[in-house]
């Protein structure tokens, strides 16, 4: 059984940080890929950032690059997402995801466990 628990979030203004945590337990060690995924209101579910479990690979959305810096540490089986000059349009529920599949996906559907999510405010 494998758990994923967001802790962080929060109201923010325009232009402040703000981070996210996820600690993972049980079988952590079938994860490839581990990521931050975002759903505002209205709007789709989309990849934020992800990191390769082992190697620490990373990805991020072109909205978020320079600004959001993602981070795992696997001996402590965290996952942390570092959120800098935080925008209006960054304001979102946060979910945690980790992949066990082969290879580097950014579609929800290829991501086998999810948090609760975390709400993340920025107002300008």
């Amino acid at each position: 059984q494998v758990q994923l628990v967001e802790s962080g979030g929060g109201m923010v203004q325009a232009g402040d940080s703000l981070s996210v945590s996820c600690a993972a337990s049980g079988r952590t060690f079938s994860f490839t890929t581990v990521a931050w995924f975002r759903q505002a209101p209205g709007k789709e579910r989309e990849l934020v950032a992800a990191i390769s479990w082992i190697g620490g690979t990373t990805y991020y959305a072109h909205s978020v690059k320079g600004r959001f810096t993602i981070s795992r540490d696997n001996a402590k089986n965290t996952l942390n997402l570092q959120m800098s000059s935080l925008k209006p349009e960054d304001t979102a529920v946060y979910y945690c995801a980790a992949r066990r599949g082969a290879g580097y996906v950014s579609d929800d559907v290829g991501y086998d466990y999810w948090g609760q999510g975390t709400q993340v405010t920025v107002s300008s």
